[in-house]
């Protein structure tokens, strides 16, 4: 029941714009009431209790402005002195009426700086000062002695002290949580984005070497094919720094909030296969289905599969003669199939790829079929 209300005040901007107005009527109403029953009206109450009431104002209006160590040290001060002018007022009971020893603006004004305090700096550092700030709460109805009025005040003021605190505390503990789960899912897409500039720096790293080998060995034989070669090898280097570039982004300290690039889609799916080529063997697209139409995480996932499968056929299966992919859509699922006629093997990126189409919630599979080709086969779920 209570778990939407302290989310809501977890977060400091609307804590502020919900509290500071609602702390500020209260204060303004418990100042009206203390006025208009003549709290500051006793000869021997006005110089103690007036004295009291100023220094725990003026601590609450300066609190919000002060650092860590000098919040907490103003706030033991104003806790002292409300304890100090409850403990003359008890020795001098005597001579102070009712309605003097009794009081809302400065066990409310307490309260408030308890809450600050509390919401603020170190648990080690607030403790201290939060139990004095409750003793003062709970002690001042007590400082006219033992009498039915002041017990039952005080308990109706450790109810509510206890209730401040622990409200106070509980959403400190449900912003700390928020903190570290924004930072668990920062760290996570950090990993993400490093794996993605592996991927790609592999892909295209393994591209520009098979282009310059085969460069190097029909250099002899057919030196026309050479610039043509190398047009190609500056092209997959172009499109390597540029992909580094747009991952590299994301992993600079300070840019967690920028907004991420768009994952890779069809189109990109599409371009990746056009421009595969081993051995002058190109890669083949078959698409079934309406793909056009696949959410944007799914079909950066069937990119990735396609991207980290082309890689692994460039790297174990140089020899091969023919590379097929398949794209197929259905109403509920999408899948993707890397065929080539060599033996790839199972690296370290396609062990990262079924962890990722596992998280998706889809399955996976690489290997050998029956007619002895490799593939590398993927599903995912598109809800």
């Amino acid at each position: 029941m209570w778990s939407p209300f302290l989310h809501f005040l977890a977060v400091p901007g609307r804590a502020a714009v919900l509290l500071r107005p609602l702390a500020a009527c209260v204060l303004a109403a418990a100042a009206w009431a203390d006025v208009r029953t003549g709290m500051f009206a006793g000869p021997a109450s006005q110089v103690r209790l007036t004295l009291s009431a100023v220094v725990v104002g003026a601590v609450l209006v300066a609190l919000p402005l002060l650092d860590e160590a000098w919040s907490y040290a103003c706030a033991g001060g104003a806790a002292a002195a409300s304890l100090a002018c409850s403990a003359a007022v008890y020795l001098s009971h005597a001579h102070v009426g009712a309605s003097s020893g009794y009081g809302a603006f400065e066990p409310a004004a307490l309260l408030v700086v308890l809450a600050l305090v509390t919401r603020r700096g170190p648990a080690a550092s607030a403790a201290p000062v939060a139990l004095l700030l409750a003793a003062a709460v709970v002690v001042r109805p007590l400082s006219l002695g033992p009498q039915e009025g002041g017990l039952t005040a005080a308990f109706g003021l450790t109810l509510v002290t206890v209730l401040v605190a622990g409200a106070t505390v509980t959403a400190r503990m449900v912003e700390a949580d928020r903190r570290q789960r924004a930072h668990r899912i920062r760290l996570e897409q950090r990993i993400e984005r490093a794996r993605e500039l592996h991927d790609h720096l592999a892909h295209h790293m393994t591209g520009i070497v098979v282009q310059a080998q085969g460069a190097r060995a029909v250099a002899a034989r057919r030196p026309d094919m050479v610039l043509s070669a190398l047009q190609r090898i500056e092209e997959t280097g172009a499109e390597a720094l540029a992909s580094i570039r747009q991952t590299a982004a994301g992993l600079r300290t300070g840019e967690d909030d920028a907004p991420a690039a768009a994952p890779a889609g069809m189109d990109d799916l599409r371009a990746l296969v056009r421009g595969f080529a081993l051995n002058g063997v190109p890669a083949h697209l078959t698409e079934e289905g309406p793909t056009d139409t696949v959410p944007a995480e799914v079909a950066a996932t069937l990119h990735r599969v396609t991207e980290e499968s082309l890689t692994d056929i460039r790297n174990h299966a140089r020899h091969c003669r023919h590379v097929s992919v398949r794209v197929r859509v259905r109403p509920h699922e999408a899948a993707v199939w890397i065929t080539s006629d060599g033996t790839a093997g199972p690296g370290h990126g396609l062990k990262g790829l079924r962890e990722r189409v596992l998280l998706a919630g889809g399955t996976f599979r690489a290997g050998a079929t029956a007619e002895g080709d490799w593939q590398v086969g993927a599903r995912i779920p598109l809800a």
